[in-house]
């Protein structure tokens, strides 16, 4: 009796047909699971509805959920395991920005999340592929702060191999690299005085805010075209006639990469200590408790298998890696965090709007059938990557050997 051996192609195409069906079949669920949240917004850490209509929804379809996840009430992770294998993971995003709602489309992003969920379990399932997927639900992106709280609690180093995740846009990305960041509240103590009287007698912090500013001004000629400064003075003293005792200032630095922004840490730190200096005032300079965001790895050899189903199902090809590369934005995620622990890619894929994240009008965007069918292509495209990596041994050493050669072993921490 001859026995007949499927080759590694086979797998794929057979793989590619069931993950294709599955979110075709799931499709309608999908965009309904997407409207609901999209008509519920909630901020960072407030997305309880979110929360329960996602879990509710991955419990349904025999997913093992863990609700509250990692001591988060509104994190949540869905595990589903048939063998041994690869553990991939993906994760979802549900909050929103004040205000305007969905404006990142944090509610399309959610059920991308889902459909890939779905596809790896069919797979896995149908005996396809041997292995795990895994969905994080992570709070609170806008505030960059959801995953470092979960990588803190070994979240995604000590559960997956691999993780991925989608965002909508105006275009399409498989190397979008959003920069690195960090935020600083800044504050100054002098003393008060009467400004008519006696002001000569008084310490003012207002002086020391602001000369700190021009300080950081005048440090922009030395900085690199790809840095960012930018803040805010958040009080400015409470009357003309008193000689300010304290004034406070809420600053941001980003960089393309982790090891940039730590250098305009130090460089904006002193521009902060030396005004206190020079006006005799005390100072008090806080980074974020969570620390800084760091900038996303894409890895390239998941990233290019991601542009190939992309391209096969729209039949456009994406732009190249040096046209996205130089069109670089200064935006930030905490997905950065994540692609430094674990192989990750994080494309961004076109909803069909000219109009940019963070607008009323992307907002309304991210409620249409085609910014829906969007999420669909896209979602068929990663979760592709997925099958090459549970069904190719050879692929994910190919994925690993990126990682080691892409992430500075300093970074490949959460501290």
């Amino acid at each position: 009796m001859t026995v007949e051996i499927e080759t590694p192609s086979q797998n794929i195409t057979k793989a590619q047909n069931v993950i294709y069906a599955e979110i075709d079949r799931i499709s309608a669920e999908l965009q309904e699971l997407s409207i609901d949240i999209h008509k519920h917004p909630e901020t960072g850490l407030e997305e309880h509805y979110a929360h329960e209509v996602l879990t509710n929804y991955l419990e349904k379809n025999g997913f093992t959920v863990t609700r509250h996840a990692y001591d988060i009430k509104t994190a949540f992770t869905a595990v589903y395991t048939n063998g041994p294998g690869l553990r991939v993971g993906f994760c979802s995003e549900y909050d929103a920005l004040p205000g305007i709602g969905h404006a990142c489309g944090h509610n399309i992003i959610a059920i991308t999340g889902v459909a890939n969920a779905m596809a790896m379990k069919a797979l896995l399932e149908k005996g396809i592929a041997s292995g795990t997927v895994m969905l994080f639900g992570t709070p609170s992106e806008e505030r960059l702060e959801g995953k470092i709280m979960m990588a803190r609690k070994r979240a995604f180093q000590d559960n997956v191999d691999v993780c991925s995740m989608l965002h909508p846009s105006s275009n399409n990305m498989n190397y979008w690299g959003a920069t690195a960041c960090n935020y600083a509240t800044v504050e100054y103590r002098g003393k008060p005085a009467h400004a008519g009287g006696s002001p000569w007698s008084g310490v003012n912090a207002l002086d020391a805010v602001c000369q700190a500013l021009v300080s950081i001004g005048l440090l922009r000629q030395q900085l690199l075209g790809t840095d960012r400064v930018h803040g805010i003075i958040t009080d400015g003293g409470k009357a003309p006639n008193i000689i300010p005792d304290y004034t406070a200032a809420s600053m941001a630095v980003r960089a393309p990469t982790t090891a940039r922004v730590q250098e305009l840490m130090d460089k904006v730190g002193k521009c902060f200590n030396a005004a206190a200096l020079a006006t005799g005032c005390e100072v008090e300079i806080k980074w974020r408790e969570s620390g800084i965001c760091k900038n996303v790895t894409q890895n390239s050899v998941m990233a290019e298998m991601y542009a190939k189903y992309y391209e096969e199902i729209t039949g456009k090809p994406l732009p190249s890696r040096q046209v996205q590369e130089a069109a670089q934005v200064g935006a930030s995620t905490d997905f950065g965090n994540v692609s430094a622990l674990v192989p990750a890619i994080h494309p961004l894929f076109e909803i069909y709007t000219e109009d940019f994240p963070h607008t009323a009008s992307f907002a309304d965007a991210a409620g249409t059938t085609k910014a829906h069918e969007g999420a669909i292509i896209a979602s068929k495209s990663l979760a592709m990557v997925g099958a090459h990596l549970l069904l190719e041994k050879g692929y994910f050493d190919n994925v690993s050997r990126e990682f080691e050669a892409t992430v500075p072993v300093e970074q490949r921490n959460q501290e």
